[in-house]
């Protein structure tokens, strides 16, 4: 079980973060929120307050905190010790290099590299006197292909930073038997923040609930911390080993059951693209549709669901380049009457830059446009490209929805 009565979780408490320490709350755990706001934001909802007030309700003690200093010191001076630390706050910008400015730049690196560095730096001389004490970061297996560099490479540095302190802190912290280990989703997990990346609610058929992640989280940080260290886990699999759980167990998780699940960034599958490859070249050997033969018909369904709703919700220009056929068009939904034009060569084009490029091959176009593959699917599997305002690029999702409807409608 948690520590009992001397635990103090350190929490940076965002809605995963909540959920694992709803989880320990439940066993009687002391709990220190720390590193979330204390003023509530208008679409990320939640404070150290109100999360302190959620954990005591759950049977747990919490002592809301803005400062680490301050939260290490009232954590040892209230309770009487640290057993736990969970380094679970981060921030995250998905754009390019030319895109990308330092002052998000410097935030991502701020909160997830040198936060998590930081906590776990001021905790070691407490974690140090506990009989089973851990540290656990939510980061994911550090993986040096260039998928995950490459259209966000300021995010993954500073991602990746935590995940290097498990790297390191592991075998450093050993002789203090502190166990150091990394937890992160197999799947897409529904918070606020990717309902807003996403549009809207729809994204919840897609994603896992964040009571995954907790279940998971328990199971790590209840092993002896001395015989389990250096772990990057993921969490179906450490319910599946250690819990026990079967396949149709993990759909209590699923927020929509029998839904298609977004993979998470960072982990490679190798397999999962090959049916799609498999497909593709079975229909080029037998003769059927080429690669952009059916690219104007996806680009009328796409042109119908412009419309007032669909400006007044993107509010944007965005550009769509097909690499493969190397042409582009551009999605007018900043104000209407909206449309959706080539851009021929030589053509001057509009006057405004697109505040978003999205670039995709036809084949995965054809696949948004039928419904077999998402806008939040297709950027997370790497096959969809976004540079510029990623806000914008997100709300589109909606827009390929409606352009499914029609497609539907059409056959």
């Amino acid at each position: 079980s948690w520590p009992a009565r001397r635990s103090s979780s350190l929490e940076p408490a965002v809605e995963i973060g909540l959920a694992i320490a709803l989880r320990a709350a439940r066993d009687g755990a002391n709990i220190v929120v720390a590193a979330k706001t204390a003023t509530a934001h208008p679409k990320l909802p939640g404070t150290i307050y109100t999360a302190a007030e959620e954990i005591e309700k759950a049977g747990g003690k919490a002592l809301p905190c803005d400062q680490v200093q301050k939260a290490v010191n009232e954590a040892v001076a209230q309770f009487g010790g640290i057993d736990i630390l969970v380094n679970n706050a981060s921030a995250i910008n998905l754009v390019n290099t030319e895109t990308l400015t330092m002052k998000s730049f410097d935030l991502m690196h701020g909160i997830n590299s040198r936060g998590t560095f930081l906590c776990s730096k001021l905790c070691i001389p407490y974690l140090s006197k506990s009989a089973n004490p851990h540290i656990l970061n939510i980061s994911p297996p550090l993986s040096m292909r260039q998928r995950w560099f490459k259209d966000h490479v300021g995010y993954t540095m500073a991602k990746y930073g935590m995940s290097m302190c498990v790297l390191g802190m592991s075998p450093e912290l050993a002789k203090y038997g502190i166990a150091v280990n990394a937890l992160w989703p197999r799947t897409a997990i529904l918070t606020a923040a990717m309902k807003m990346l996403a549009g809207g609610d729809e994204v919840a058929s897609q994603c896992r609930k964040p009571e995954i992640m907790a279940d998971a989280a328990y199971l790590v940080l209840t092993k002896d911390s001395r015989t389990f260290s250096g772990q990057f886990c993921i969490d179906d699999d450490v319910l599946r080993r250690e819990g026990g759980l079967t396949d149709k167990d993990l759909e209590q998780y699923s927020c929509v059951p029998g839904g298609q699940l977004l993979p998470d960034f960072f982990l490679d599958e190798p397999d999962a693209a090959k049916p799609a490859a498999t497909s593709a070249s079975s229909g080029a050997q037998s003769g059927q549709q080429q690669p952009g033969a059916d690219v104007e018909a996806s680009m009328k369904h796409l042109a119908t669901a412009i419309d007032a709703e669909a400006v007044g919700l993107v509010k944007g220009l965005v550009e769509l380049q097909l690499t493969d056929l190397n042409r582009s068009w551009l999605l007018n939904l900043k104000s209407m009457p909206g449309g959706l034009s080539e851009i021929r060569p030589g053509d001057s084009g509009s006057t405004e830059k697109p505040d978003t490029c999205m670039t995709m091959k036809s084949a995965d176009l054809q696949q948004l446009v039928s419904g077999k593959l998402s806008a939040t699917g297709a950027f997370m599997a790497g096959k969809l490209r976004i540079t510029g305002n990623m806000g914008v690029a997100m709300k589109l999702e909606k827009v390929f929805r409606k352009a499914v409807a029609a497609s539907s409608a059409k056959l």
